[in-house]
Parts: structure tokens; C-alpha cells; sequence
């Protein structure tokens, strides 16, 4: 079994030969990766009541809710393509992939505490074991959601199967954003804090539970908004087989990967300082 040795300045060159080291660095941490993950799962999960239906708690209540708004019409939203608790469950399972990872990463190197300061390994594996808890609880929506369709008894497209590809990109976006605010709040706790309130009003700015809109100041955050193409194209790979605004999910996936590259470097950069902050 061969050995592995960090080294906390071998990324700090400029050029390709430094994202090729972040590279072969993130591929020799998997195992780490994966063994914190694991950590935090069972951390989460070993002694809840409970268990899953935590990880489908706000989904199910966000549905009831607005569900229930719909209907006595003190919020109509209008006509949807899937019947209207379907619609706003698959919206859900989307979003919480963003907020729940956002949410998670940004507390995660506060939360590991000593770790960081007595032990020298590869920081952005606190950051991926951290995103994972979110991908898991997505897959568990997401088998909720394939619930939810039969029980309504609607048939999707068979492009319902690309939806885990088509919102990949929104995991890179997450994870960007993620090593970023993990740094903010190392320097300042009160970031977790904000990003939660923040969390709240972005995701009415997304068209999560009303249908996107075509025209209008609704259409215009709908560009601007760069949850909202993944959000959107799930919405139509499940009811449309096609994609009704590519441009706009291009732009989403070209945002995502920018911010992503920038969010991983930073963090790079930034990573033998780390200890000193938190």
C-alpha cells in the first residue's frame, strides 16, 4: 500500500502545473473524502428518531404549504405542467441540492475545530464530504419524487433520466460558492448566519414554486438567477423531453464551472492559513 504525503505549499505555482497538482491532490484524497463523509452521515443519522425523514422535511412541508395556498387560492400560481404538489416537489429536490450544500459547506471547516489545527491534510476534503450529505439526501428526494409521479399518475418524459446530469453543474456552482464562504465564515461566524436568511428570499426569486415566467420582471431574475436554469430544465425534462431555454442553461453551466475554477483556487491559495483562522 503505497504512502501518501500532503505537502500545504505544492499548489501554490501559477500556470497548468498547479491545477494539475490541485488535481492529482483532490484524486489522492478520495479515500479521506469518502471516510469523512461517512463520519458525517453517521454523525447525522446514528442517533435520530427520525433517520431519513429529516432529509425530507422542508421539501414535504414546502409542498404542503403551498399546496394548500394554491387551492384556497390566497396564492394562485397558475396553470403548471405537472400536477401542482409533483411541481413544486421536483423544484424542491433541485433547490435543496443548492441550499442544503451551500449551507453545509459554508459551516464545514468552523465545524471541524481542531482537526484543522493539529492535523495537515487536504482542507477541500471537508468541503466535498460536506457536499456530499447533500447528494445523498438528493437521491432520496429524488425517489420521493419518482413516488409523488406515480401516485399522481403522470407519465414524464424519458428525459426525466438526464435531470441528475442536467443539474451536475449546479453542484459545481454549489461547491464554489461553498469553498468561498467556508473561508468567509473561518473569519467571521456570523457569514453561516447570513447565508441561511439569504437562502430564504433567493429561493422565491426561483421558480421553485410558481411556473417560470416568459415575460416580465419575473422573466428577467429568471436570467439573473443562476439557480433558476437548472430548476427550469429539470422542469422541462420531466414534462417536455426537450430543453425550453438552452441559451439560458448554457450560461447557467458556463457560470457554474467559472465559479467553481475561482472558488477551488481561492481556497487553494488560501489553505495554509487556514488553521490560523479558525
Amino acid at each position: 500500500m503505497s504512502e501518501i504525503v500532503y505537502e500545504p505549499h505544492g499548489h501554490l505555482g501559477m500556470g497548468l502545473g498547479a491545477w494539475r497538482e490541485m488535481v492529482r491532490e483532490l484524486w489522492l484524497s478520495r479515500e479521506l473524502t469518502w471516510r469523512l463523509f461517512l463520519r458525517d452521515f453517521s454523525a447525522r443519522y446514528r442517533q435520530s428518531v427520525f433517520g431519513y425523514i429529516w432529509a425530507l422535511a422542508p421539501a414535504l412541508v414546502t409542498v404542503a404549504t403551498f399546496s394548500w395556498l394554491n387551492r384556497s387560492n390566497i396564492l394562485p400560481v397558475g396553470e403548471t405542467a405537472l400536477p401542482y404538489p409533483v411541481f413544486v416537489l421536483l423544484g424542491m429536490t433541485v433547490w435543496q441540492l443548492f441550499a442544503s450544500g451551500l449551507t453545509s459547506t459554508t459551516q464545514c471547516l468552523v465545524s471541524a475545530g481542531s482537526m484543522i489545527t493539529k492535523i495537515s491534510f487536504p482542507r477541500e476534503t471537508l468541503v466535498l464530504a460536506a457536499f456530499g450529505q447533500s447528494v445523498f439526501e438528493f437521491v432520496i428526494r429524488a425517489v420521493l419524487v419518482a413516488g409523488a409521479f406515480l401516485l399522481y399518475r403522470v407519465a414524464p418524459a424519458w428525459t426525466v433520466l438526464l435531470i441528475p446530469l442536467a443539474v451536475a453543474p449546479l453542484g459545481l456552482f454549489t461547491l464554489g460558492l461553498g469553498y468561498l464562504f467556508a473561508l468567509g465564515n473561518g473569519v467571521m461566524r456570523d457569514l453561516g448566519q447570513v447565508v441561511s436568511f439569504v437562502l430564504m428570499f433567493w429561493m422565491f426569486l426561483t421558480p421553485v414554486v410558481y411556473p417560470a415566467a416568459q415575460t416580465g420582471p419575473r422573466a428577467v431574475f429568471n436570467v439573473l438567477n443562476p439557480v433558476s436554469p437548472f430548476v427550469i430544465a429539470a422542469q422541462d425534462l420531466a414534462t417536455r423531453g426537450a430543453l425550453t431555454q438552452p441559451g439560458n442553461y448554457a450560461i447557467g453551466c458556463l457560470v457554474s464551472t467559472v465559479v467553481f475554477l475561482l472558488g477551488w483556487r481561492v481556497f487553494h491559495l488560501t489553505e495554509p492559513r487556514i488553521a490560523e483562522r479558525i
